[in-house]
């Protein structure tokens, strides 16, 4: 191996998963993660070892590499994979191609043209359903007809590592008519995990179940905060507003469907049985652990939360098809959340709003303090990999801190 990879990396051999970095003498680039390090892809390409026009990865962003099409950005990764495991390829005695990640700032990967956030986790759906509607009849009636979702601002999405401030909003406090302004008191995460569309289509077109996985270039961790009370006063009759809008974290690290491949298993049955267009063959979900830390401000972390992205009802083909059935048209970059993932164990809830019940079950931090929702100050870490006999692909984290309202 031309680099080292230490045991259990997330950025084995088998994922290579690509990123925009930057150091103090390079400007932002492509990278793809390996172990501890960052192939530097345009000083790999210096080399002149790439068949397209690589002035592709000099860009602040990933949408015109990724523009190339799978063809070539999938050759792109099997080449890497081959040479980092022959000790006399390209990549050999060139130090200088490699980069520590300890010592890069990762950025954006991609530009967001358009953002929607799905609500296809049974478990959370029914979770919320219990708590603000009827527990009898806790999901509505189309939730298992359609992959229920919304569209979401993009502009507020940001890279991992870049703290944000308490949202403010108008929220109706109990026993109360008039509503009062002021900071969020119900702050929470969302456990989600998104994925990045790779092709455009035109105004009209529609992508089918059986073509979905064509136009999804990669997957990421997302972390798509809510403000619960603003929400709960703001979201009759048009849905998620500033409760949603005011930030959204990614993870850096874009994972390719290919490299996830191993990982596909068979999801939720759905029943009833969904129409003709969100038919599907094969498996369609992935077997991806995911966690949650919350690490209060001086103090250690405490994980809260273990899911997996394994227990989604919809599945992205599903989420894409349905997207697009009447002709809404797509483009390279665009993100598409998965919506909470929650899992039917209540350690497996992804939002604060499942783990401490609405506020009737704190949680404990290790340093004896407890959280109903997330404080400022707190740091929230999601992490997430997947794991087969010797196989291990990864995500790294997302992770930001909550700073108190401006």
């Amino acid at each position: 191996m031309i680099i080292n990879i230490p045991e259990n990396s997330d950025f084995s051999i088998h994922n290579i998963p690509f990123g925009i970095f930057s150091t103090a003498d390079r400007s932002p680039r492509a990278g793809v993660a390996i172990g501890e390090h960052i192939l530097d892809l345009v000083a790999v390409a210096e080399l002149d070892v790439f068949d397209f026009n690589t002035a592709v990865l000099e860009k602040e962003v990933l949408n015109d590499f990724i523009s190339l099409g799978k063809e070539i950005t999938n050759k792109v990764r099997k080449d890497i994979q081959h040479w980092l495991q022959d000790d006399d390829s390209i990549l050999a005695g060139k130090p200088e191609l490699f980069v520590l990640q300890s010592e890069a700032k990762m950025h954006m990967p991609v530009y967001i043209g358009d953002y929607t956030d799905f609500y296809s986790s049974i478990e959370h759906a029914t979770n919320v359903g219990k708590m603000f509607r009827d527990p009898a009849n806790a999901l509505l009636p189309n939730w298992k007809h359609i992959p229920v979702g919304y569209h979401g601002r993009a502009s507020s999405i940001i890279a991992s590592g870049e703290p944000i401030h308490r949202p403010k909003g108008q929220t109706i406090p109990p026993d109360s008519n008039q509503p009062v302004f002021g900071p969020s008191q119900r702050l929470d995460f969302e456990l989600e995990m998104g994925f990045i569309t790779g092709k455009n289509t035109n105004l009209g077109e529609s992508i089918s179940t059986d073509e979905a996985e064509d136009y999804i270039f990669g997957m990421v961790l997302l972390n798509d905060w809510s403000a619960r009370d603003i929400q709960k006063w703001e979201y009759v009759p048009l849905g998620p507003f500033l409760a949603k809008n005011f930030a959204s974290h990614i993870s850096p690290w874009i994972v390719t469907l290919e490299a996830l491949h191993p990982f596909r298993v068979s999801g939720p049955v759905q029943n009833p049985k969904v129409l003709p267009y969100l038919e599907f063959d094969g498996e369609k979900n992935y077997d991806i652990k995911l966690e949650v830390g919350i690490s209060p401000e001086g103090s250690e972390e405490q994980v809260v939360c273990h899911s997996n992205f394994k227990y989604m009802y919809w599945n992205m083909a599903q989420q894409l098809a349905h997207h697009t059935v009447n002709g809404c048209n797509i483009n390279i970059g665009d993100l598409y959340g998965s919506g909470t993932i929650s899992g039917k164990d209540e350690n497996s809830y992804g939002s604060m709003l499942e783990l401490a019940w609405m506020g009737t079950k704190p949680l404990k931090m290790k340093d004896g303090s407890e959280r109903k929702f997330i404080q400022d100050g707190d740091t929230v870490i999601m992490r997430g990999y997947a794991e087969k006999g010797d196989i291990r692909v990864g995500f790294g984290e997302v992770s930001a801190k909550v700073l108190p309202a401006k």
